[in-house]
């Protein structure tokens, strides 16, 4: 299997460097200038699962791309998503998979606006993962998980042969048939860590700590919850239940990543996890209705960014 993984960043270079150390046939999209990194440093990964240095790594421009690949496997930054579309298109063909790791839900009409239905599969990868300052790979917690499948819930063969090669990278791979329930479930996660962190500029364990900030959590998390209901994907119990072991940790340093975004200055994806949720959550609502903590995250975020012109 002919894979590419558009980007060689802090998730698509840890699982395509895994499955490439494990021999499989991964190329990385990227541009000259990462293209120059890899070639002189290689593409190393420091891990608790196990440091690792791929020394050859193969790479490609949008430009060099002269046949199609059998998986283009996606997880750039959602605000990314049309300049990768425009990059990875000449290595889809009729018979190319497309599977993202795009947080949110709205890539998904966009992708298979652009290649057709039946080239998208629905997928969310759970790892927490950074470039350090050498632009090595360093995974923070010992979490590394791809969980994916058909949109339409039927069991594939392509999906069968898909995990098998994910699998060879040694990290954890389920192929399900509810994997939309579940990109709604880590939506509505993601939603309520990256609003209360950004909103209250602080980690879990100190939102907990100050008055107020379970209740407000709480609130958000129910909030966030309701639009997934309304949309025909109520959270499961054992979902539920693992979200607020997560958000309601005392003494917990999590945040979301949305919130270091936003303390290093760089462009978050608010519109994505936030805006989006929120735009259904109108849908449902009077227009006069108050402003929700939903609502007032995401004009948090975006108020940060007008300041900075992100």
């Amino acid at each position: 299997m002919r894979i590419l993984v558009v980007g060689a960043g802090a998730v698509g270079g840890y699982f395509g460097g895994r499955m490439a150390l494990a021999g499989q046939d991964v190329t990385f999209l990227v541009r000259e200038a990462r293209a120059r990194e890899l070639a002189a440093n290689g593409l190393v990964i420091k891990s608790p699962r196990g440091d690792a240095t791929l020394s050859e790594v193969k790479t490609v421009l949008s430009s060099q791309i002269d046949a199609p690949y059998d998986l283009v496997l996606l997880s750039c930054k959602a605000y990314d998503l049309d300049s990768a579309m425009a990059s990875f298109a000449p290595a889809v063909g009729p018979s190319t998979t497309i599977l993202p790791l795009l947080n949110g839900m709205r890539h998904l009409d966009v992708l298979r606006n652009r290649f057709g239905n039946a080239s998208v599969l629905g997928g969310v990868c759970l790892i927490a993962a950074t470039l350090d300052a050498s632009r090595a790979i360093v995974q923070m917690t010992n979490m590394h998980a791809i969980v994916f499948g058909e949109l339409d819930g039927t069991k594939s063969a392509r999906v069968e042969a898909i995990a098998g090669a994910l699998r060879s990278g040694g990290f954890d791979v389920e192929a399900i048939d509810a994997i939309v329930q579940q990109m709604w479930e880590k939506w509505v996660f993601l939603a309520t860590l990256a609003g209360s962190t950004c909103l209250f500029r602080a980690s879990v364990g100190e939102i907990l700590s100050a008055p107020g900030g379970e209740a407000a959590m709480r609130a958000l998390f129910d909030e966030c919850a309701s639009v997934a209901a309304e949309h025909g994907h109520a959270m499961r119990e054992p979902f539920a239940e693992r979200s607020r072991a997560m958000l309601f940790a005392p003494g917990s340093s999590l945040t979301a990543s949305m919130l270091r975004d936003i303390e290093n200055g760089l462009r978050t994806e608010g519109d994505h996890v936030l805006g989006d949720l929120l735009a259904r959550l109108r849908a449902e609502k009077p227009t006069d209705a108050a402003p929700t903590l939903l609502e007032l995250a995401y004009t948090h975020v975006k108020a940060y960014e007008a300041r900075h012109g992100r």
